[in-house]
């Protein structure tokens, strides 16, 4: 293993991490706030760490599969265990375990948190946690890899152990210029719903933290009821925004060279969309009872459903409150996901789509014996390295989830709230049913239980792999 270039991406992602600590401490400081002085702290050492760790480059720059799986593990808790200090230092979060917890989720993008008044936070601090969301959604080594000079070595590797999705491409041929495009396309359509919501008289501060986390379909929020406080019109705003950061970013590069006949034959999109209208309407005819107005049913129903099915975890009303049906497809939605290539998590709708291809090729198996079926997607046949690599994903993906449930079972809460809770986080959802509703948080856990929630909190932004494979002791041994 390479850990001259693991060394080396390490510290340029803790450079970065410095730089960005810098936008809440200047919030902080303009407003008056004591909490700026723990984010100067936290920046200036990143920032010396990072420095002592790329000063010296690399003499080997070989880099393969494992070198991208370790480097992506191992920055992504650096750049938490730093994320968490600023809390933690200013006794905004007086428990570095919950502090830990809150920037895993925030980096994650999974919205879980420990806190019981958001509100109680100073500014600098709020914008902080909504941030993490934007640095994490289209992935920090990706925003490295834009503008950091990594060169020699297969730096894909980096790519393809960050971003969602069963597989990674190249939208053109250098992997810097299809970073730069992608956090382009994520930067605009950022900036886009940050003025919608201003123009729609959102508070500018509110705009600006809503559309960090909705870009990163993350979901914090800085009121106290997410969503629920503001107007109509701001709601079904975010709603849109929330779907359209869960479309595979690749059709937005599609839409820029106008290859139109490409994004019409996305089964990955049709799919996609098929689910949330199909979604929104059960769940609108379902709670029409406690929403009489229809225009109201349906702005609640879209509403989680995108919230959901694109792992952002904003609401609008406590959903948990809703009939056993509405819960069960929103449930139903949190293991589907977003499309592969988004901001989202979850399994992936792509994914999805190859397993029913798959189950039915086996079912045609089973009549036909000596017939040749193969799975294609939008005309082109999946490579079977693809299918093995989504088999392979779903079994470690319901082994993590199984293991995971038995051990916060510990506890002793009960079983909705046990298993929603490893779904809110796997999937990197944040709110789920019972005592980790909309209404609840995950404060009640033990230091046990967190831990293994944070784990599956990385290990489901990861795509379960990077954080499988750092733990392996077959990566680490010198005899492989």
């Amino acid at each position: 293993m390479n850990h001259s270039m693991i060394r080396y991406v390490l510290g340029a992602v803790l450079c970065f991490e410095s730089l960005f600590l810098l936008l809440p401490m200047i919030i902080g400081f303009v407003c008056g706030e004591q909490s700026a002085v723990s984010f100067l702290i936290c920046a200036v050492a990143c920032m010396v760490l990072g420095g002592l760790m790329v000063i010296r480059k690399p003499k080997r720059t070989d880099f393969y599969a494992t070198e991208g799986f370790v480097s992506v593990a191992v920055c992504w808790i650096a750049m938490s265990l730093f994320g968490a200090l600023p809390f933690f230092i200013s006794r905004e979060i007086p428990r570095f375990e919950d502090a830990m917890f809150e920037a895993i989720s925030g980096f994650t993008t999974t919205g879980a948190s420990i806190l019981n008044d958001v509100e109680a936070l100073s500014k600098c601090c709020l914008f902080w946690r909504s941030f993490t969301h934007w640095i994490g959604g289209m992935g920090v080594l990706v925003f490295v890899l834009a503008v950091f000079p990594l060169r020699g070595g297969n730096v894909m590797f980096l790519m393809k152990a960050e971003s969602p999705g069963p597989s990674v491409e190249k939208l053109v041929p250098r992997v810097k210029n299809t970073a730069m495009i992608l956090y382009g396309v994520y930067t605009v359509l950022t900036v886009t719903e940050m003025v919608l919501l201003m123009i729609a008289g959102m508070k500018p501060f509110d705009a600006v933290n809503l559309s960090l986390a909705t870009a990163g379909t993350g979901g914090f929020g800085i009121l106290n009821s997410s969503a629920g406080a503001y107007a109509s019109s701001q709601q079904w705003i975010i709603t849109v925004f929330m779907i359209l950061f869960g479309v595979n970013f690749n059709i937005y590069y599609l839409l820029l060279v106008k290859r139109f006949k490409d994004i019409w034959h996305s089964e990955e999109l049709k799919t996609y969309f098929g689910i949330i209208l199909a979604s929104g309407l059960l769940i609108a005819y379902n709670i029409r009872h406690i929403f009489p107005d229809p225009l109201e049913a349906l702005k609640h129903s879209f509403f989680q459903v995108g919230s959901i099915i694109t792992t952002t975890g904003f609401s609008t009303t406590d959903f948990n409150q809703w009939p056993a049906f509405s819960c069960a497809i929103l449930v139903a939605l949190m293991f589907c996901g977003a499309c592969a290539g988004s901001t989202g998590g979850g399994m992936k709708v792509s994914r999805i789509i190859i397993m029913v291809k798959t189950a039915v090729k086996e079912i045609f198996t089973l009549k036909h014996p000596h017939g040749v079926k193969t799975i294609k997607i939008d005309g082109r046949v999946v490579e079977h390295e693809t299918i093995r690599s989504v088999n392979v994903f779903v079994v470690i993906y319901f082994l993590l989830y199984a293991g995971s449930l038995l051990l916060i079972s510990l506890d002793n809460f009960d079983f909705t709230t046990n298993f929603t809770a490893i779904a809110a986080t796997i999937n990197n959802i944040g709110p789920g049913l019972n005592m980790v509703g909309p209404a609840g948080n995950f404060s009640q856990f033990s230091v046990f239980s967190k831990v293994v929630l944070s784990f599956d909190m990385l290990a489901g932004r990861l795509e379960l792999l990077p954080m499988i494979v750092l733990f392996s002791p077959l990566v680490w041994s010198k005899h492989r």
